[in-house]
């Protein structure tokens, strides 16, 4: 299933389950539509295209609602999901949905706190963190963990905001200030956690942060997307729009640090990455 194709049936299934139209508000607002489409695009082709094996053995920390993980599903692969809140007792009614159009049993998924629940040594060949890194306190305690459950050819594929972006950054400090790390009380876990308050960072700081735990990104796999505002998303113009930030943030680095909304980069053990990690 192509990432366009289970795009249009996502939209479907919007229609019918309210409980996901608060998230994904592709819905909300015509004017903002293609501008929320190209993201969400760009991200899932990101990630299946650093995903060269379907034999390999995924996780996907933080997978929320499982959409990037019935995706994948869809399409050959097997991940195992793992996720908090309220999201996991929405995920039985999705895969109902989903299997009408493929195999989604390659999706298997568990209510857990990574530091209640560390995946075993080794276990990985790819962990998927999407929208979670930046929420995962103590960080080096995830980062340790990340790296022992990765094989020794294994990666993370980081998908997050860019924390250098200063529209952003602004926006968050008029929401939470400095308070960048809160405590949460989980009502499954009976517990409180610790839960980085929107906590992003820049490309220079997660590096810095990855190498205390023997963690590379890969310069070669470093992407960065969302530079347009919605209102020039029109006229079907979206993968002009997406041809041309593609362009500039590997031309102009002070778009790309500073303006760009989406950051994504893949991470390995060794320096340079190894072909065909499973």
């Amino acid at each position: 299933m192509t990432v366009n194709e289970f795009f249009d049936l996502l939209l479907e299934e919007l229609k019918s389950n309210q409980q996901l139209t608060s998230y994904y508000k592709f819905l909300e607002s015509p004017a903002s539509f293609e501008f929320r489409k190209s993201y969400v695009i760009q991200r899932l082709h990101y990630i299946q295209d650093h995903l060269p094996n379907r034999d390999a053995a995924i996780l996907d920390c933080g997978c929320g609602y499982g959409t990037t993980a019935i995706f994948l599903a869809l399409n050959g692969y097997k991940v195992h999901g793992t996720t908090l809140e309220f999201y996991f007792k929405h995920i039985p009614e999705r895969l109902r949905y989903w299997s009408q159009f493929g195999d989604v049993s390659g999706f298997t998924y568990s209510y857990e706190n990574l530091f209640d629940s560390p995946p075993a040594p080794a276990s990985y060949d790819h962990i998927i963190i999407q929208d979670t890194l930046h929420h995962l306190e103590p960080l080096q305690d995830a980062l340790r963990i990340f790296h022992q459950a990765l094989r020794p050819a294994g990666n993370l594929i980081i998908v997050e905001e860019n924390g250098g972006n200063v529209v952003q950054n602004l926006k968050l400090y008029l929401r939470r200030g400095n308070k960048r790390i809160i405590t949460i009380y989980d009502e499954q876990l009976q517990k409180n956690i610790l839960l980085g308050n929107e906590n992003i960072r820049n490309l220079a700081t997660w590096r810095r942060e990855l190498a205390k735990q023997g963690l590379y990104i890969y310069p070669a796999d470093v992407q960065y997307i969302r530079l347009f505002p919605p209102f020039m998303f029109k006229n079907g113009n979206s993968k002009e729009l997406m041809a041309r930030e593609g362009k500039l943030w590997r031309t102009n680095s002070l778009l790309k640090e500073n303006l760009f909304f989406g950051l994504n980069f893949v991470v390995g053990k060794t320096p340079t990455p190894v072909t065909n990690p499973a």
